[in-house]
C-alpha cells in the first residue's frame, strides 16, 4: 500500500489543497489507518503530478500564498481503480513489544509486567479513541415503511474499517491481560 494511492483516491472523492489532504483527511479522517506527514504528503503530489496521474490549477490569493487545488486526472483514476482491485500483500508485523518481551528474558517479572501494563493502558486509550469515532460512523438504519437502507454504502464500509480495528484491538487487549496473568504464575 502506497501513500500516493490513498492520495488518489481522496481526490478522487474531490479535489483538496496538500493542506487539504493533511487536515481534513489524514488528520482527521483516516489517521487511524494511515498517516502521512506534510512533507510526505507535497512529495507525493509532486511524484503524482509528473506521472500525470494528478493535475493541478493554482488559485491566486491577494492577502495569502497562492493555493494549488489537486485533482484527479483520467490516467490517476485508472491507475487508482488498479489498485483498488489489486490484492495487497499482507504489511511486515513490527510490533516493539513483542521484540521487547522476547528479548527480556533476564528482566524480572515485574519489569515485565509493568511493560505489559504499560502496553494496555495505551491499547485502552486507543480503543476509547475508536469508541469516540463510532458515532460519526452510524451503522445503515432500515427505513420501516420502504425497507430501504437509510445509510449510504459509504458509512457501512466505514463502519466495517472500524469494527475491523475495535476487534483488533480487543484481541490485543485480551492478549495482554493473559500475558500478565501468565508472568504473575511464573515464580
Amino acid at each position: 500500500m502506497s501513500t500516493a494511492h490513498i492520495i488518489l483516491g481522496l481526490l478522487q472523492q474531490q479535489e483538496r489543497t496538500g493542506y487539504d489532504l493533511k487536515t481534513a483527511c489524514f488528520d482527521d479522517c483516516i489517521a487511524h489507518v494511515w498517516q502521512a506527514d506534510q512533507a510526505l504528503i507535497y512529495r507525493t503530489l509532486d511524484k503524482l503530478e509528473s506521472q500525470g496521474w494528478v493535475g493541478c490549477t493554482i488559485e491566486i490569493q491577494h492577502d495569502r500564498p497562492n493555493r494549488k487545488i489537486y485533482r484527479l486526472t483520467e490516467s490517476g483514476e485508472a491507475e487508482l481503480n488498479r489498485w483498488l482491485c489489486a490484492h495487497q500483500p499482507l504489511p511486515i508485523v513490527r510490533e516493539p513489544l513483542l521484540m521487547q518481551l522476547y528479548l527480556a528474558t533476564n528482566r524480572s517479572n515485574e519489569e515485565i509486567i509493568t511493560l505489559l501494563e504499560e502496553e494496555q493502558i495505551a491499547h485502552q486509550t486507543r480503543m476509547a479513541q475508536w469508541d469516540a469515532v463510532s458515532p460519526n460512523f452510524p451503522l445503515a438504519q432500515e427505513q420501516p415503511a420502504t425497507g430501504q437502507n437509510l445509510g449510504d454504502r459509504e458509512q457501512v464500509i466505514h463502519q466495517l474499517v472500524l469494527e475491523l480495528l475495535r476487534r483488533k484491538e480487543q484481541v490485543y487487549l485480551d492478549w495482554l491481560a493473559d500475558a500478565i496473568q501468565q508472568i504473575r504464575a511464573c515464580s
